[in-house]
């Protein structure tokens, strides 16, 4: 019998906000100014994976363009 492991799809602004080493404060406010995109599930905000990695690159590329 194989066992098949689920991996999550969506994170919560909580979640996120640790991966990134911010506040929770700070990401709610990326969340709302659109910085990072976000769903509205019910009462609660769910961000896809790809979503954190689009943030991460744009902020990577604007700051290597700011540095070259």
């Amino acid at each position: 019998m194989t066992t098949a492991v689920i991996e999550r799809k969506w994170h919560t602004t909580a979640e996120v906000a640790g991966m990134l080493g911010f506040g929770l404060s700070k990401t709610k406010m990326l969340v709302l100014t659109g910085e990072i995109r976000s769903v509205k599930v019910g009462r609660n905000r769910r961000i896809l994976p790809e979503w954190v990695d689009e943030y991460v690159h744009r902020v990577a590329s604007e700051a290597e363009r700011w540095s070259a």
